[in-house]
């Protein structure tokens, strides 16, 4: 099994190792150390021996990012060893460096022990020293540690900090931006959704007609029932084109030249109504959906209906349609039915099922509940939409 490898060296504490050993080396040579040979605590006199900690110390000032712990406690032990020798004044200089980088660059634990441990450290040295030699120069030797290790330590949790701070500041602007463009994108498939929904209802019952009574006039050589196709045609011609140009001012700004026309409401269900019965569906109407309706039911319920007649002019077998409307509990309840049977003709009108996806998207933008599919009546097998839309939420969505 091959051994870790070790992590490499930053550029600048190569550069900062190669300046140390450099200025120890320049300070030895003109015999400069931190104190004379003849201390009693000096027990390597002479100049050789000042070397092998700053070469040392050098080595740990090389490995001050790369591993922050492991410098600290060679260095901690290579200080040790210089207090027994002459010393070097870079020697210590670079100590306190690798204290600096062992906060800043260690673990968030050791980030928040070192200075812990080095203020104990210093006032330990301060109370010792002061009782064992009882003068006030003994205070020195407490500062002297605290300036060796407290003051860098410290220092190095205060940019630590500031560190972590602007990170967690960059790290949040990044969250909002990302949270901005998820919502902007939820905005953009919203719109769209909301405009593919108006653009089906608003012209599929109109090119529904279109296609069904083109095909009659077409299939059929009878110049009454021709002519009466075209009159449906152009008819449903106009009216789609009115919708389409009402899309059109939704979609354009303030600014336009197309003034948008206002939504639909439940006011309309008789022209809605009739217009089916002119496209040649046996409509009945019983609404009583009471006043005040909040308007984005008015036009969810108008469309609603407006979609099952059209499902129902392609694909509904002879026989009447019923659309029901009624306010109770809360909610106005809507409910359209079709003749269903299993040996009718195909579908006059292709179709994609977009406008059973519609009415569902639209009951649930107003949390309420949606059913379509056939069922058993006693005028036999019908196809029903039913779809319950809650007031209370829809006032609320308004608001």
């Amino acid at each position: 099994m091959a051994a870790p490898r070790l992590p490499r060296p930053h550029r600048f504490d190569a550069y900062a190792a190669l300046a140390g050993l450099l200025g120890g080396l320049l300070l030895w040579g003109f015999g400069l150390a931190t104190r004379p040979g003849d201390e009693p605590i000096v027990l390597l006199p002479g100049a050789w021996p000042v070397l092998v900690p700053l070469a040392v110390m050098a080595c740990c000032e090389l490995a001050r990012r790369a591993a922050p712990r492991a410098a600290l406690l060679t260095a901690t032990a290579t200080l040790v060893l210089d207090t027994v020798t002459q010393g070097n004044l870079v020697t210590l200089v670079m100590y306190t460096d690798v204290m600096y980088a062992a906060v800043l660059y260690g673990t968030p634990a050791s980030a928040r022990r070192l200075p812990w441990i080095t203020g104990l450290l210093s006032v330990v040295a301060t109370v010792a020293s002061f009782a064992a030699w009882r003068v006030p120069e003994a205070l020195l030797i407490g500062a002297a540690v605290a300036i060796m290790t407290f003051t860098p330590a410290s220092t190095g949790l205060i940019v630590r900090n500031h560190r972590d701070a602007a990170e967690a500041a960059r790290l949040r602007a990044e969250q909002t931006a990302l949270l901005a463009e998820l919502d902007r994108a939820q905005a953009v498939t919203a719109e769209r959704a909301r405009m593919a929904r108006e653009l089906h209802d608003m012209v599929a019952n109109h090119l529904s007609a279109i296609a069904i009574h083109s095909t009659a006039a077409l299939s059929l050589d009878d110049p009454a029932t021709t002519r009466q196709a075209l009159g449906v045609i152009r008819e449903n011609s106009v009216e789609g084109l009115a919708e389409m140009r009402r899309l059109i001012g939704i979609l354009r700004d303030s600014s336009g030249d197309v003034e948008p026309v206002a939504a639909p409401t439940l006011d309309g269900l008789g022209a809605l109504v009739d217009g089916a019965r002119a496209n040649g569906l046996d409509v009945v109407l019983e609404a009583d959906p009471g006043e005040g309706l909040p308007a984005p039911v008015e036009l969810a319920a108008y469309r609603i209906v407006q979609e099952s007649l059209t499902n129902a002019l392609k694909h509904a077998a002879p026989g009447q349609v019923t659309v029901v409307l009624g306010r109770r509990d809360g909610a106005l309840h809507i409910t359209v039915t079709s003749p269903y049977g299993e040996d009718r003709d195909g579908p006059r009108a292709p179709g994609s099922g977009a406008g059973l996806v519609g009415m569902r998207e639209r009951v649930a933008l107003l949390r309420g509940s949606f059913a379509a599919g056939p069922e058993v009546s006693p005028d036999g097998r019908v196809w029903a939409v039913r779809a319950v839309l809650p007031l209370i939420e829809a006032e609320g969505a308004s608001a």
